[in-house]
């Protein structure tokens, strides 16, 4: 069962040191968000999870990393700088702006707003009598486009520089990087390049938590294919992005395929469907896929001048454009999403509550804590010892808590998602056989709360399997 609210996710993300409030010492900035200890933990951790699920465990696949700033052609060739913008609407009466298609969507759902040109938003609204969210009126001013680069200037003057762009998204890196790419690795079509990496949007009404934010990681992949082979790549593609979040534990009532409207694509996709999961507030996307054909290595030879086509290997006469599949993950998206499906709330057989993040294994942020039984220095020793072998033997991210009850410090580790915890006590020292015998530790279970005694070695042979 997933978090009943946002709000229960949010105070739980700040409490546990997940997620923080950008600047919050300064009173803040709208909408930005620091990951703390254990977030940052957890977000390595989904990322390599998906990079080695889709990058080190296929031979089709390589990865890059490209810059954040790119010179600005690259974005007039994409289209970005003539095309790339949202809907801006002006409250008459107290002025705040909004995305006039995200008021639309929330009374009469995603696709009855994705088919409005940009004069219709405005009398649509009215129509609706859609209410301004800061202060109720519904007197709105014609939308207008409101393009979503993040411009700066590159130079030592200020004002004297050259305007360049905070990248929107990273796929172009991999497109200027196609035939670096090529000559340097030599593949065979099909083959992809990922990337995981920030972008940035100026976004009008960015909110709910993590999910619409200005700065943000994508977890990318231009899968290039032969033309005339697109339609059963892309078909692939979609079995294997929902194949993935469903293993991570995303149960398949919470998630739907949404095809995009031809009004709503984007102007290079032929073909886009979204993964979207049902947030608190409603449905929302998770990860798009598109086929984008060769739209962008199109541009990009014609801007740059540069020979941008594949040659086929077993044919050195025959040279094309290959065709590109794109699925696009949401990194932020998918962590918060991975976060609210975890969250728990239950009762104990003793009436007890508690909340517990049931992460899967894989990502969660802690593998295991050691919690010795008290603060009496020998056992503390004992634990450490315990804590040096662990994190010299195996690759896991081990926590030390010596703080409180061991009530409360296994309810601690419960809310932050560790799957195990190791006890330490008075019979791993051969003091109290009643405990235990010497040179044994109780395992406790996240899930089934069930404790089972081990040797030392046995904990070890288990952990490093």
């Amino acid at each position: 069962m997933p978090a009943p609210t946002l709000d229960a996710l949010v105070s739980l993300c700040k409490r546990r040191g997940f997620i923080f409030p950008g600047s919050e010492i300064y009173g803040g900035l709208a909408n930005t968000w620091d990951y703390g200890p254990l977030g940052i933990e957890f977000k390595n951790r989904v990322q390599r999870h998906w990079w080695r699920c889709f990058v080190q465990q296929r031979q089709d696949m390589m990865g890059i990393e490209s810059a954040i700033l790119m010179n600005p052609k690259v974005w007039e060739a994409s289209g970005h700088v003539s095309n790339f913008g949202d809907p801006l609407i002006d409250c008459r009466k107290c002025k705040e702006r909004f995305r006039g298609d995200k008021l639309l969507e929330e009374k009469l759902g995603v696709e009855a707003a994705a088919v409005l040109t940009l004069d219709q938003v405005q009398p649509m609204l009215m129509a609706e009598k859609i209410p301004c969210p800061s202060c109720g009126a519904v007197d709105w001013t014609p939308a207008k486009k409101f393009n979503l680069m993040f411009r700066t200037q590159q130079g030592v003057v200020e004002g004297e520089g050259n305007d360049i762009y905070l990248r929107p998204e990273t796929a172009q890196g991999m497109f200027v990087n196609f035939k670096n790419i090529v000559q340097t690795m030599r593949p065979r079509l099909p083959f992809g390049v990922a990337q995981i990496g920030k972008s940035f949007r100026n976004e009008i009404t960015p909110g709910n938590f993590t999910y619409r934010t200005r700065e943000f990681e994508q977890m990318e992949i231009e899968y290039f294919v032969e033309p005339g082979t697109e339609n059963e790549h892309y078909e692939a593609w979609k079995k294997e992005l929902w194949n993935w979040y469903r293993d991570l534990g995303i149960p398949e009532d919470r998630m739907r395929f949404r095809e995009h409207e031809m009004e709503e694509r984007s102007h290079y996709s032929s073909m886009t469907y979204d993964i979207e999961y049902l947030f608190p507030w409603g449905w929302g996307e998770l990860v798009g896929l598109a086929n984008r054909g060769d739209f962008d290595l199109t541009q990009h030879e014609k801007f740059s001048g540069e020979d941008l086509k594949y040659t086929d290997p077993d044919d050195p006469t025959r040279k094309f454009l290959p065709y590109v599949v794109e699925p696009a993950f949401g990194c932020t998206r998918t962590v918060l999403t991975l976060l609210l499906e975890a969250y728990t709330e239950e009762t104990l057989e003793n009436g007890e509550p508690r909340t517990v993040l049931k992460f899967d294994r894989r990502i969660a942020p802690i593998d295991v804590a050691i919690l010795p039984l008290s603060k009496k220095e020998h056992l503390i020793a004992k634990a450490q010892e315990l804590y040096k072998k662990i994190t010299q033997e195996t690759d896991l991210t081990v926590d030390f808590d010596v703080t409180g009850s061991i009530g409360k410090r296994y309810r601690r580790q419960d809310e932050v998602g560790t799957p195990s915890c190791i006890t330490v006590d008075f019979g791993t020292l051969g003091e109290d056989t009643e405990q235990g015998e010497k040179d044994t530790v109780t395992i406790r279970d996240r899930d089934t709360l069930k404790q089972v005694r081990l040797s030392i070695g046995s904990l070890l042979e288990q952990l490093k399997a």
